[in-house]
């Protein structure tokens, strides 16, 4: 083959290779408009792979795709996806959570079973056919406090608005509600220097003391004590109160929301005393949702290494074992030197490493009871506002090697009870600004694992965005004891 044959060649494969692209950046944002759409005008949430599909631009599309390929070993095309998800809302299936990589995969398997990509969905999907009984009615939701926890829960309340919704962000409590109160918190919502600018518009009704949040009515309500607000007032009723702030911990404290009329059911997010501890995915089951009204979504660091020493323990036996986190700083420390209750928190967040204690080791043992009097653990704030990891150091009573240990926690995160909670990462290269956003309170960093020579001591690495990731397990919470369950096809 000559030079020029060779340019030609050459030239042909750039512009194939383009085109190529370009196909499956039109079939992307195909898919992109059938997800909105199920989502805002059916309530029926499509993911892939356990990964979030709503709000994700074209790109993030694509490459969700090609981790289908890479870590799940399960190869789809984005125009199965795309033509699957326009077929399921031709359709009138109830509220639910479908796993459209997992639906365009069984396609690629039994497509020959099937005359048409129609009705391979009619018969997969065929116990989501929308009922009466399967109707959603929303349940009230009143976020107390407005902080870090507080606004990245009104952002997931409100990107869920529309027919079908589980829960309804109806009201903000604080402790002052004046019109540079409201406008103050209101910029706090639309813009964070984490997590980026808020999807969407927010307006200040300053005359009715509310904020328009796309296109939802949220009043914004001011109180002093739990038991001082009236919500009925406001149209409010059985109302899941979701407490941020942090100052109510114990049974009596955060009783008493209940006492305020419209008030049904709390859930602080912090650890709580003599109120149920609960990690999403691990022991929500045991609840007792009919009787219990006081909840407890434990904290980030629990959240995040829950998961990941159930299924070591579940599988290989945990002996005892050492868990380190290295956590961002939070509104507890000061940003430059000052008094602080606590040892070492008083030295400035931005430019020290601070040894402190986490309850997460004991915490654990309120989840995962056989864990009791195994664990220890400690913490390190360090010098970054978001993105946190846990280093576990465990001697375990089987003998393994680091390909059994990441094989058992690969497969936790594809099958079972914690597929929302144990994200499974392969990237060598993974640093704590890479995980901020992920939806999944445990993201297990596999090319890190080490295992010793003697083949019962392994150490883990497990990241955390300890904002969101812990903000998606409160919601996941929030839907359970609301009893505003959707079905699932994962």
């Amino acid at each position: 083959m000559n030079k020029t044959e060779l340019e030609n060649n050459a030239a042909a494969k750039y512009e194939q290779e383009l085109e190529s692209w370009i196909d499956k950046k039109r079939a992307a944002v195909n898919l992109i408009n059938s997800t909105s759409t199920l989502l805002y005008d059916k309530s029926i949430e499509l993911v892939l792979f356990r990964n979030i599909l709503v709000d994700q631009g074209v790109s993030e599309i694509l490459r969700l795709h090609k981790y289908a390929k890479d870590v799940v070993n399960k190869p789809i095309t984005v125009y199965d996806t795309a033509e699957l998800a326009k077929i399921i809302n031709e359709m009138d299936f109830a509220p639910s959570r479908i796993d459209i990589g997992k639906l365009a995969y069984e396609w690629q398997e039994v497509q020959n079973d099937y005359k048409t990509k129609a009705d391979f969905i009619a018969d997969k999907l065929s116990a989501f056919v929308q009922t009466e009984a399967q109707s959603l009615e929303p349940n009230d939701v009143v976020l107390y406090g407005f902080g870090r926890i507080g606004r990245l829960a009104a952002r997931e309340l409100i990107k869920n608005t529309g027919k079908g919704q589980q829960l309804r962000l109806r009201a903000i409590v604080t402790r002052s509600n004046s019109d540079n109160d409201i406008i103050k918190r209101a910029s706090l919502l639309r813009t964070d220097s984490v997590h980026g600018p808020f999807s969407g518009t927010i307006i200040e009704d300053l005359e009715n003391k509310a904020l328009v949040i796309n296109g939802q009515i949220v009043h914004m309500i001011q109180a002093s004590s739990p038991d001082k607000v009236d919500y009925k007032s406001f149209g409010i009723d059985n109302a899941l109160v979701i407490d941020n702030t942090g100052v109510f911990r114990d049974r009596e404290a955060l009783g008493l929301h209940l006492k305020s009329e419209g008030a049904g059911r709390v859930l602080l997010t912090a650890p709580g005393n003599e109120v149920p501890n609960v990690v999403y995915g691990i022991n929500h089951k045991a609840l007792d949702v009919k009787n219990e009204k006081i909840y407890s979504a434990a904290s980030c660091t629990t959240n995040a290494i829950s998961p990941v020493l159930k299924v070591i323990n579940d599988h290989l036996e945990i002996k005892k074992g050492h868990v380190e986190t290295i956590h961002a700083y939070t509104n507890d420390q000061n940003l430059l030197d000052n008094m602080h209750k606590k040892s070492r928190r008083g030295r400035s967040a931005a430019i020290n490493m601070v040894i402190t204690e986490t309850g997460a080791g004991k915490a654990v043992t309120k989840v995962i009871p056989e864990l009791a009097n195994k664990l220890t653990a400690n913490a390190v704030r360090v010098p970054t506002p978001n993105g946190s990891l846990a280093i576990m150091n465990l001697t375990v009573g089987k003998e393994t090697t680091v390909d059994q240990v990441n094989g058992i926690l690969k497969d936790a995160a594809l099958n079972g009870e914690l597929v929302s909670q144990i994200f499974y990462s392969i990237d060598g290269e993974l640093v704590s600004n890479d995980i901020i956003g992920n939806g999944c309170c445990s993201v297990f960093d596999s090319p890190a694992t080490i295992v010793h020579p003697d083949s019962k001591n392994v150490v883990l690495y497990v990241w955390y965005d300890n904002e969101y990731g812990y903000t998606r397990q409160v919601m996941r919470l929030a839907k359970h004891v609301a009893k505003v369950r959707r079905p699932t096809y994962y």
